[in-house]
């Protein structure tokens, strides 16, 4: 069966749209793509998108983004899901066109998480690069990295773990085993990497969360954009999550704040990227070595 290759694009289902084009825009530098009645496009490079905020009352994810190089490797990869007697749909015109992909498989997971598996993504003009309003930098960490990753929360963990890895043949970064984060919580997680090698693409972990997603992690390629993007949250009375801080296992420097939907958003720089021959599964015992502390109260 082929190999996924990165985490393509992502789906979210939100309920106030302006207020999502804002934040996304003006906090975190994406750039606002096309539009169509009740969704909005949004740009981290040359895609012509790489989220896609679908208008609803969830606030939530709704879909996941596998990207296959090939047309080839993703038919293989399909037949591949449907010989583990996976059910799996072949996606309309019309999805394919909302994903601004040639072509989409989907299926659902134990947990509710729905897999989308795509080839042939669409470019923008070349007379409209990326452009954001506020990066500093060269813009966002993706290329054959993909879009980031999605850390999602599991109702059966060891479930989830299995068909992350024996379905859909995801690669087990590492471990973590946290109980200092959430006090009186102990937070199991596993995160999971792709061909092309980002730490990971997919994480899940056992933890109280009311979404399914805990948090969508966005990279830039320079620290500056992380530092100036805290303060622009900081001023914009965003909710922090935890402040900036470094997460062992993958090596990134990130803070958390809340979306206008509920779950976070990771804003962060410096992730490894995993060559598989020099690769060795470790258990870490704390998400974070230093920092990613929740910000002080202030006083009334």
């Amino acid at each position: 069966m082929s190999e996924i290759s990165a985490l393509g694009y992502v789906v979210l289902n939100v309920s106030d749209l302006g207020q999502w084009e804002s934040f996304a825009t003006n906090i975190l530098g994406l750039q606002s793509g096309r539009r169509t009645d009740g969704a909005l496009a949004l740009r981290m490079d040359e895609w012509a998108q790489r989220i896609l905020l679908e208008h609803g009352d969830d606030d939530d994810l709704v879909a996941l983004g596998w990207h296959f190089d090939t047309q080839e490797a993703l038919q293989d990869y399909v037949k591949g899901l449907r010989t583990c007697d996976v059910e799996v749909v072949e996606g309309s015109r019309q999805l394919a066109e909302s994903r601004q992909a040639e072509a989409v498989f989907y299926c659902s997971d134990p947990e509710g998480f729905r897999h989308e598996f795509f080839c042939g993504p669409t470019h923008a003009p070349m007379s409209q690069p990326f452009r954001s309003s506020v990066l500093v930098g060269k813009g966002f960490e993706t290329g054959r990295l993909g879009v980031g990753h999605v850390f999602g929360v599991s109702r059966d963990y060891a479930g989830a773990v299995r068909f992350s890895t024996e379905v859909l043949g995801l690669k087990v970064s590492d471990y973590i085993r946290d109980s200092e984060t959430i006090p009186g919580v102990t937070v199991d997680s596993t995160f999971f990497h792709v061909a092309t090698g980002r730490h990971h693409s997919f994480a899940t972990a056992s933890m109280p969360f009311p979404k399914k997603m805990h948090h969508l992690l966005l990279q830039v390629q320079s620290l500056d954009d992380v530092g100036l993007a805290y303060d622009r949250v900081r001023k914009a009375g965003v909710p922090v999550l935890m402040e900036i801080g470094h997460h062992p296992n993958d090596g990134m420097v990130s803070f958390y704040c809340m979306a206008p939907s509920g779950f976070a958003i990771e804003f962060g720089w410096g992730g490894i990227v995993i060559d598989d021959d020099a690769w060795n599964i470790r258990n870490y015992t704390q998400l974070s070595d230093w920092g990613h502390r929740p910000p002080p109260s202030t006083p009334a």
